[in-house]
């Protein structure tokens, strides 16, 4: 498979907003299939690395669908949004400022530690499981605009985390990617069992 092309064709897959804040990295290196780093607020654009040796063991609607889960994975991670947690890192962040330039040790230490946690439940927060569901649910509805129907963007998205397991030698899933299946089978219509809020929310 020629990256170039491909990195192309998925650029038109993508959604407007995708293509503005994603850039596709060719990383043959790599040992999983597909990999995005956790964005950080200071990172202009947020990078996804594809091993293209590996990816094009996919079916071309297997990595539609995946492209499109994690685009919507990195464009719906919100750090500045009305929230507690930023909120609580902005003051931190400022309470800190505002004590190195008095020297209050104490202070600066206090005011870090409020960012740290605040900070972490940000993360945690956008790698739980609710919001890996919720950027499968928005890719197959950009896949929707893209012609598949909910069905076959639903069984496509499962068989394409199922045989990305596969490919990277993996014996099972994790439970996230469990959960995700089990949703997505649910919305495909293979299951009458959906997911739990209070499963979801872990």
């Amino acid at each position: 498979m020629e990256p170039t092309t491909e990195i192309r064709r998925l650029l038109d897959v993508m959604p407007v907003s995708g293509r503005m804040i994603t850039k596709i990295i060719s990383k043959p290196e790599l040992a999983l299939v597909i990999d995005s780093a956790f964005p950080l607020p200071w990172n202009q654009q947020r990078p996804i690395f594809i091993n293209f040796d590996l990816w094009h063991r996919l079916s071309k609607p297997q990595r539609d669908l995946l492209i499109l889960s994690n685009v919507s994975w990195l464009t719906g991670v919100k750090w500045f949004k009305p929230d507690i947690y930023q909120g609580v890192v902005l003051t931190g962040l400022l309470g800190a400022i505002v004590e190195l330039t008095q020297a209050d040790a104490v202070g600066v230490v206090v005011a870090g530690g409020l960012t740290a946690i605040a900070t972490t439940q940000i993360w945690r927060g956008s790698r739980s499981s609710e919001t890996q569901l919720n950027a499968d649910e928005a890719a197959i509805r950009v896949a929707q605009r893209r012609g598949y129907s909910q069905t076959e963007a639903a069984q496509h998205l499962l068989s394409a985390i199922e045989a990305v397991a596969q490919i990277e030698g993996r014996p099972s899933l994790n439970f996230t990617e469990l959960i995700r299946c089990q949703n997505l089978r649910a919305i495909a219509g293979l299951s009458p069992v959906g997911i739990p809020e209070k499963i979801k929310k872990e």
